[in-house]
């Protein structure tokens, strides 16, 4: 293909020319023919691809068509159901609430109810009315030694950092959340001017490199934090151990996106890469964890402080447990993140293969608090692809109090799921610090929209409640929702996901299903007791044939 590309160029150069002595127009061809064959010349001698080096021109229609693909794919190729991550159903959805206009759906549902994991709402005879019903259910966040307990919203925004997503996005959700009297979640990016310019409510999130309370070496700052926890606006804080979309995985911010600005806010040096470890400093136990929790506490004046995690090693979370069971100092709420979470850039083999999804974590979470009888004092909020009202009610059932929603937030903004979020390139002016994108994104219509998605959202869980016969999120029980589990069998999530007696794991014999990992747990240490557990010699198992246990003579 070279040969032949070199010859035809070589053809049309010197026919262009000798026809250029009798006919001088014709030199107006090389406008054409000059940037094609100085592109095959540029492709024939590049070392980096070999399509372009030996298909020199039309090697690049393999990039433009890879380009293309996701576009195609989304607008031509997949149907309404099958879209990832987010379904076009969904995605409608959103868009039709968010504009406040018509969101019914003719013709039946387009799912298949015979499908494993279908999963629906067991709706009751003696339905209530949803105009009888609170339209804004709220939950009081604030354990025993809250001096400032926040009523919160169902429905808040999730962790989002400025920096990840616009200014212009930034304003619009917060703006959003003032209209609508819910939550925004800062991201651990720290709290900038545009979450705050709007005046609506802030959840401020602090990550391991504690961005906004930090020393120049990365330690936290106590006066730092004081400062901004002081904010009327900020109405919780949370800990981020880690994030569904890649657990245990810090992130570095590289030094070209360290502006001025971002410096400022993130207390850090502009023009540096700014690394976020893995893992907390300021404690490496449970038990300081915990005391970390009262820390902060003290020096807020008493506000709501939480920490948000996707669940790992079951032993690490029964370990938080145990610290805040011997101590008496509670977190007042936890936000579980699921595997399914989302992030503007993530490893593939975090996205993919590492964390625990949220219904499983979600119904962990809670049976461990439970367990210790630590529920009554701390809520649980859920966090990873809620985007309808359905989405709010499961978690309800599964034991959350309150959802929080990334993408869901995203789409009411205009996000197309272009899935260039690590790219700089939105095209809606979301996941983009290009001040030209970013200009796309009216602050003050977004904000509406923002503000409309979460009210009809809210109101759509409010009306599978009342279909339910149940009056708040409270009242709903993993009994309440069915799950399609094989062709011709469904369980309840009850059965699905059992639940164990309040206060169970204070004291021994513990449920079986969580002897091992309670064993491998100490409040002393994250790390699993592996030596706390006795091994099992081949000499003394018994064999298990079919199921069935054989002992031997």
């Amino acid at each position: 293909m070279r040969k032949l590309f070199i010859n035809v160029s070589v053809v049309l150069v010197v026919g262009i020319l000798l026809i250029s002595l009798v006919w001088t127009p014709i030199l107006w061809l090389f406008i054409l023919v000059g940037p094609l064959v100085i592109i095959g010349v540029i492709d024939i001698f590049q070392e980096k691809h070999s399509i372009s080096r030996n298909f020199p021109v039309l090697g690049r229609m393999r990039f433009m068509m890879e380009t293309l693909r996701p576009g195609i794919q989304q607008y031509f190729v997949e149907s309404n159901t099958d879209g990832r991550p987010f379904s076009r159903i969904n995605r409608s959805l959103i868009y039709q609430r968010a504009k406040a206009v018509d969101d019914t759906v003719p013709f039946g549902t387009q799912l298949n109810v015979y499908d494993s994991g279908y999963s629906w709402l067991n709706h009751s005879i003696a339905a209530i009315h949803p105009e009888d019903l609170n339209q804004d259910p709220r939950v009081i966040v604030g354990g025993p030694d809250c001096k400032q307990p926040y009523s919160a919203s169902i429905f808040n925004i999730s962790a989002m950092s400025f920096g990840s997503l616009s200014e212009n996005a930034i304003l619009a959700l917060n703006g959003g959340a003032k209209l609508g009297n819910f939550a925004h979640n800062t991201g651990e990016g720290g709290l900038s001017d545009y979450h705050l310019q709007p005046g609506g409510d802030i959840i401020w999130q602090i990550g391991t490199g504690y961005f906004g309370c930090r020393n120049t070496d990365g330690t936290f700052n106590d006066e730092a934090f004081k400062e901004r926890a002081h904010l009327p606006q900020v109405k919780m804080i949370e800990i981020k151990l880690s994030q569904g979309a890649k657990p245990g995985h810090g992130g570095i911010l590289p030094a070209r996106k360290v502006t001025p600005e971002i410096a400022r806010i993130r207390l850090v040096e502009p023009g540096i890469d700014v690394i976020s470890p893995p893992a907390h400093t300021e404690f490496s136990t449970p038990l300081e964890m915990v005391h970390f929790i009262k820390k902060l506490r003290d020096l807020s004046e008493g506000k709501p402080i939480g920490f948000k995690l996707c669940v790992g090693n079951k032993s690490e979370f029964f370990a938080i447990c145990k610290a805040m069971h011997e101590t008496g100092i509670y977190a007042d709420f936890i936000t579980v993140d699921g595997a399914e979470g989302g992030t503007g850039a993530a490893p593939l083999e975090f996205s993919n293969s590492v964390g625990m999804p949220l219904r499983d974590g979600l119904a962990f979470v809670y049976d461990a608090l439970n367990g210790f009888g630590l529920k009554k004092h701390i809520r649980i909020i859920s966090s990873g692809k809620v985007a309808t009202g359905f989405d709010l009610v499961k978690n309800f059932a599964l034991g959350a109090d309150m959802c929080n929603s990334a993408r869901g937030m995203m789409f009411a903004l205009g996000c197309i799921q272009a899935l260039e979020c690590n790219t700089n390139t939105c095209p809606t002016g979301v996941a983009t610090q290009d001040p030209e994108l970013s200009k796309g994104l009216v602050v003050s219509d977004k904000k509406v929209r923002v503000f409309n998605y979460h009210k009809s959202s809210v109101f759509s869980a409010i009306q599978l409640m009342g279909a339910a016969g149940i009056c708040h999120p409270e009242q709903i029980q993993r009994t309440f929702v069915y799950r399609r589990v094989g062709p011709n069998k469904i369980e309840t999530l009850a059965q699905t996901y059992p639940e164990i007696p309040e206060g169970s794991l204070v004291h021994t014999p513990y449920p079986s299903q969580y002897e091992l990992d309670m064993a491998l747990s100490s409040s002393a240490t994250f790390m699993p007791q592996f030596g706390n557990v006795s091994k099992v010699h081949p000499q003394d198992a018994s064999a298990v044939i079919d199921g069935e246990v054989m002992k031997k003579e």
